[in-house]
């Protein structure tokens, strides 16, 4: 993510996903006002687990970006198997991908394990939750050297995090407590 395309490329499947969760969010809510209950993820029609495998693909492309591609040794470790110093923010941001594609791949395989089981979603929202908490404190630590312009960006984009854990949160606690 070093490179315009590292943090473009990214910023617009994040921006994707945004809109496929807002727009699936909204229809819901129009169709059962009273009974609304947010969705982890949302099925497609023909192939259930597209948002997953997105999700896995980006996350996936991001992290051979980040370690293999964009280096340029194409290897992210010396020669002694350490990683060297100038790698590290490569390390740092393979590791933001790292998460969702945690995320994506437990979410696909308790989805699988046993389709709309409640215990299922609940653990899919915590292993949301976790995302964003790692999510969370490596943005922390990556723009505590930031200044100016891209340090105000960094903490907008802290705050958005902060705020996704939050609901995310939210809602495990009130399926927990309401709905269930």
């Amino acid at each position: 993510m070093g490179s315009r395309a590292g943090h473009i490329l990214p910023g617009f499947a994040f921006l994707a996903l945004g809109l496929w969760h807002l727009f699936n969010n909204i229809k819901l809510f129009c169709l059962r006002p009273n009974t609304f209950i947010s969705s982890p993820w949302f099925p497609v029609s023909k192939i259930r687990h597209l948002e997953l495998y997105f999700m896995m693909f980006s996350a996936s492309a991001s992290i051979s970006m980040e370690l293999f591609i964009g280096p340029r040794r194409h290897h992210p470790f010396d020669s002694d198997g350490t990683i060297p110093s100038n790698h590290l923010q490569n390390v740092e941001h393979s590791s933001i991908s790292m998460a969702f594609l945690v995320y994506a791949v437990s979410a696909l395989v308790l989805d699988r394990a046993r389709p709309r089981a409640a215990a299922s979603e609940g653990l899919t929202i915590l292993a949301a939750a976790a995302a964003f908490t790692q999510q969370l404190l490596l943005f922390h630590f990556h723009s505590a050297d930031h200044m100016g312009v891209e340090g105000q960006y960094h903490f907008i984009v802290q705050l958005i995090i902060f705020v996704s854990l939050i609901t995310t949160l939210t809602t495990f606690i009130l399926r927990i407590y309401v709905f269930y």
